[in-house]
């Protein structure tokens, strides 16, 4: 690694967690006129045109060698991929910024769980320990707005949490973090072969794809939303979609996978204070404490095995 790339590095990070930070906010701004799966189509098409130019004048040949494998597996990884944006942006339609992104940030969590059984990679007792104070945390956040600690934990309110909007909206979240792992999962699998920008080329076009059938057969339109919609939704597209991730994955060349893992743990954390100051979202104690212990689990599950 050379001086200027070792100057470079810092800010990079730290422009990745400031792009990908950013989403939930851009989200609740276009839910204001559009729904979730819009949204949620839009954002990967645009992601998937925008990178169209540059994936088939420098990558084309790789992208006509793709084996019949290999584009089998982007499929599956845009499908996993589509089921995680369609979960975790509805999800902000019910519950609070800082709940949603803590709860979908537990992908790291299930991919160290699921790795044993899917990668032949070893789970170790960290990992075990970190999915047991996450869950602890996830369900300290489920029951912050229905418990109270004045004299003891009472919940009066405990059936009508759980069938309200917070919980569903938490459950979407976490759905969400669930099927991102199956997308980090074949993507372990298909970058060993592939360079970066012909892999997200491809499965963010399957994604795309999938989401704007999804959207058709919901019966919903791409079209009639004030222009301001769409000016979220190519924020979408152009911040967290393609400058954070990307610039994640670029970092990933330099700097070990575990300490980039650590390093995303602040997204949650900036999320939550950017929906504060923009959105006037002030995360209940509950939500902190639990939010804190499920920072924890993911910390302790992406330690080097």
């Amino acid at each position: 690694m050379d001086q200027r790339t070792r100057v470079v590095l810092p800010f990079a990070l730290l422009t990745a967690i400031l792009a990908v930070s950013t989403s939930s906010i851009f989200v609740r701004f276009a839910q204001n006129d559009a729904p979730s799966l819009v949204i949620a189509a839009l954002r990967l098409t645009c992601a998937a045109l925008l990178l169209a130019p540059v994936a088939w004048t420098r990558h084309r040949v790789e992208l006509l060698c793709l084996t019949r494998k290999e584009i089998t597996l982007g499929i599956i990884s845009g499908i996993f991929l589509a089921a995680h944006f369609g979960t975790w942006i509805s999800s902000l339609e019910y519950t609070t910024v800082a709940s949603s992104v803590v709860f979908v940030s537990t992908g790291p969590l299930w991919v160290a769980i699921l790795s044993p059984l899917l990668l032949n990679e070893r789970l170790t007792r960290a990992a075990i320990l970190g999915l047991v104070i996450a869950i602890c945390g996830g369900t300290l956040i489920g029951l912050s707005d229905a418990c109270s600690w004045n004299d003891g934990l009472r919940c009066p309110q405990l059936s009508q949490v759980m069938e309200g909007r917070a919980m569903w909206g938490n459950f979407l979240a976490l759905v969400g973090a669930w099927t991102v792992s199956g997308y980090l999962i074949i993507g372990r699998k298909l970058r060993a072969k592939m360079s970066l920008i012909p892999y997200i080329f491809l499965v963010y076009g399957m994604c795309a794809i999938v989401l704007l059938i999804s959207m058709f057969l919901a019966g919903q339109s791409p079209s009639g939303y004030p222009a301001r919609t769409y000016g979220w939704i190519f924020l979408l597209a152009a911040f967290p979609q393609l400058i954070g991730h990307s610039t994640y994955n670029w970092v990933l060349r330099y700097l070990p996978a575990t300490l980039v893992a650590v390093v995303t743990l602040v997204e949650p954390i900036a999320s939550a204070i950017l929906a504060y100051f923009i959105l006037r979202e002030a995360p209940s104690s509950g939500v902190l404490l639990g939010g804190s212990l499920i920072l924890i689990g993911i910390f302790l599950a992406s330690r080097p095995r």
